[in-house]
């Protein structure tokens, strides 16, 4: 970029391109990082990375560690839990509106999604892309500007955990659960659109804390909390 960039505009895209680099895991959750190496790796200067820093930190994309210094935030079971309940109430509205709004096109591109997601069972960067592509759809599909805000800074803490569709049967149970949840938008049906969406939402969850807990272990218990 030349010199006649207005500081906001680079601020902005250092800002873009490192949270771009997080989602795609070229950033991964854990990852100790510096100024210097961010300015130089995306090609500028220490002043538009330190805008990117701060924004990143206060959407929970970053974190400061006492020992560490600042990381990529890598979420821990409490936020985990946390990131879920929000996906099943946003994607259940979302799902909700969808069934209201989308238009033919919309529902098609999803359909045609769902249609061959099991081609790529077993292909982990596949599957991940299309249910991307499939959730993205389910997004724009609401026409709710704001709750697009939402689900799009949901959709990029989602991206610090790793995907889990082609660990214990789940790209299937995910693609029965997706073609619930299109079958529910083509009849128009929003309060069954969104319990299916929120059931989908819960399985992930489900799958997802019982592998942290089967990698990581279980975490210890707050003292003093209720059993």
């Amino acid at each position: 970029m030349d010199g006649t960039t207005p500081a906001r505009d680079l601020g902005e895209a250092a800002y873009a391109r490192i949270r771009a680099a997080i989602r795609e895991g070229s950033l991964a959750p854990g990852e100790r990082l510096t100024e210097t190496d961010l300015a130089a790796r995306f090609g500028v200067s220490r002043t538009p990375v330190r805008q990117a820093i701060a924004r990143l930190e206060a959407e929970g994309l970053l974190t400061h560690e006492s020992r560490r210094g600042l990381t990529v935030t890598r979420p821990d079971h409490q936020q985990v839990v946390e990131l879920y309940v929000m996906r099943e109430v946003l994607e259940g509205a979302a799902a909700r509106l969808a069934a209201q709004h989308a238009s033919e096109t919309e529902i098609a591109a999803m359909a045609e999604i769902v249609e061959h997601e099991a081609e790529a069972f077993g292909d982990a960067r596949a599957l991940a892309e299309a249910n991307q592509r499939l959730h993205g759809l389910l997004y724009l599909a609401a026409h709710n500007r704001y709750l697009l805000r939402s689900l799009e800074q949901l959709a990029a803490t989602m991206a610090l955990l790793p995907t889990l569709l082609t660990r214990g049967g789940r790209a299937e149970q995910a693609h029965a659960e997706h073609r619930a949840i299109l079958a529910a938008i083509l009849t128009r049906d929003g309060a069954a659109a969104e319990d299916a969406a929120r059931r989908h939402a819960r399985a992930a969850q489900k799958h997802r804390l019982a592998w942290m807990i089967g990698t990581l272990g279980v975490p210890l218990a707050t003292p003093g909390g209720d059993a």
